[in-house]
């Protein structure tokens, strides 16, 4: 049966994701919440990954709504705390090399592949009747540390190979505009164009729970009024900035009004402590009195503690509930998020979703999810300010923000759940990937060619040096031969075969 390039909806299809680790990071809430709106459109999914934590996973997978199956969660993760890419890398071809051993790899219309791009070459070649679809959260070349010449000269086989593999899929889609420039400036060989397909937000709401209502009414007495960052403690965040704009605005001289900074921190990381101490620094520095709070241990902290966090300027949250965050987001003046040049960013539709305006920095994923107010002219559809990371001009904006928050029904409260609803649901998102699915080539024979010929350089790479060290009239030669041949049980092994056998006699001769 045909599929797509019909102008026909989408029949029903199997579709496999193939995603390395399912924990509770953001390219893994991409992943269910892809998962969850193809399977309400009547799609048969199943998640295939190399580990998932029941303790430590999307509700969805813990209440068994997607299917997941994991392969190969008894291979090591690195060595001595090295070789993590290396042996990412390994984990999935187990797993693929698995999916092909047991039959499963025929069984799918469709595999969405995330992350890591190795196995596409042989999903695309082995699965008889799938096509692949890879969705790039960001290159991973470029999220990689190269501090040594030995680290640059490791990474290099793993960018190649990343490159080469990625162009294996059939379609290839990113999660922003701007990620879509980056992947143009970094893929040239043999480089599809991608398409974007933007994450989503649940237009749903969390119930607050009453230990978080409890702590929010300790911090924040009525009549407070603060101004919001919800960042990971990390540097590249420049969460300083929103300190810095926040000092600078007279909105830090009334008496009523914080600044919150919240965000993931681990006490382990190193990073996250020095970055968490260099801030207060900065905030002592300004005359701003602060107060950090661990939410694992607050009302310990608060027992003895709670007037200072009450009289704190800039009050530092660290690893917050999402129930704390929802009613943060809800409570707040105005979002100030900070980073520079992000992939994407959840954050700002999270609060938009809630009717509250944003101030992010004009570059990156922002430009695509928040519409700038230019005032008398699109106050229609405005969902905050876009501004230079310059903690002046955002001081800026934070003092014109005042004259839209100060009515009762602001613009915002209109204008932020209205464009989540329509370019950011999960609905939105769905339809953007069955419009990409439809559009893959589907007609029998007009597979993705390069899957063939990655897979056949690597089986010569094996075949011919195997041929040439033990012989291929040697037993060693014959049991390879026959298990490359019943794994992968293809034509295209049957060839790698017989050419490393007449090439190796060739060369004998």
């Amino acid at each position: 049966m045909e599929r797509g390039n019909n102008g026909a909806s989408l029949p029903k299809l199997n579709i496999a994701f193939v995603h390395p680790d399912l924990g509770i990071g953001g390219a893994e809430r991409l992943v269910i919440d892809a998962a969850v709106g193809l399977q309400q459109q009547g799609h048969d999914v199943i998640i295939y990954t190399s580990h998932c934590d029941k303790n430590h996973c999307f509700e969805e997978v813990k209440s068994g709504e997607i299917k997941v199956e994991v392969l190969g969660d008894f291979l090591p993760t690195n060595l001595a705390g090295k070789l993590y890419i290396m042996f990412a890398n390994m984990r999935q071809l187990y797993l693929t090399t698995k999916l092909m051993a047991e039959g499963k790899i025929h069984k799918h219309d469709l595999f969405i592949v995330d992350q890591l791009s190795t196995c596409v070459p042989l999903l695309s070649a082995f699965g008889k009747r799938s096509r692949v679809l890879f969705y790039c959260h960001f290159p991973d070349q470029l999220l990689a540390q190269r501090t040594t010449l030995v680290k640059k000269l490791y990474r290099i086989p793993f960018d190649l190979l990343e490159q080469l593999t990625m162009n294996a899929a059939d379609c290839i889609v990113v999660n922003s505009n701007f990620t879509k420039s980056v992947y143009k400036r970094t893929f040239r060989l043999f480089s599809q164009k991608p398409n974007v397909v933007h994450p989503c937000v649940g237009l749903e709401t969390e119930r607050v729970q009453d230990g978080d209502l409890a702590l929010y009414r300790k911090l924040f007495p009525q009549g407070t009024r603060f101004y919001l960052s919800v960042n990971r403690y990390e540097r590249k965040k420049n969460i300083e900035l929103a300190i810095k704009s926040f000092a600078l605005s007279t909105e830090s001289k009334h008496g009523n009004v914080k600044l919150v900074i919240a965000g993931g921190y681990d006490d382990k990381v190193l990073e996250n402590k020095d970055y968490l101490k260099d801030l207060q620094k900065l905030t002592q520095n300004l005359g701003l009195p602060c107060f950090t709070l661990h939410y694992s241990y607050w009302d310990q902290q608060l027992s003895d503690a709670e007037p200072n966090a009450v009289n704190a300027k800039v009050l530092f949250l660290t690893s917050i509930s999402s129930s704390l965050k929802d009613q943060l987001l809800r409570e707040t003046d105005l979002l100030l998020y900070t980073p520079s040049f992000e992939h994407f960013g959840i954050v700002p539709l999270e609060a938009m979703k809630l009717g509250k305006p944003v101030l992010a920095v004009n570059n990156g994923g922002p430009l695509e999810t928040i519409v700038s107010l230019i005032p008398n002219s699109n106050e229609h559809e405005s969902t905050g300010w876009l501004r230079p990371s310059d903690p002046k001009e955002w001081a800026g904006a934070i003092e014109e923000s005042r004259n839209f928050l100060g009515v009762a029904d602001n613009i915002f409260t209109v204008n932020g759940p209205k464009r989540v609803k329509g370019l950011f649901s999960r609905k939105a998102m769905t339809d953007q990937f069955e419009k990409n699915i439809q559009n893959i080539p589907w007609t029998a024979g007009k597979k993705n060619w390069l899957g063939y010929f990655m897979f056949i350089s690597l089986t010569l790479s094996v075949t011919v040096p195997a041929a040439l060290l033990i012989g291929c009239d040697s037993l060693g030669f014959g049991v390879l031969s026959a298990s490359l041949a019943i794994l992968f049980r293809s034509v295209p092994t049957l060839m790698c075969i017989i050419s490393a056998f007449i090439l190796t006699r060739c060369i004998c001769i």
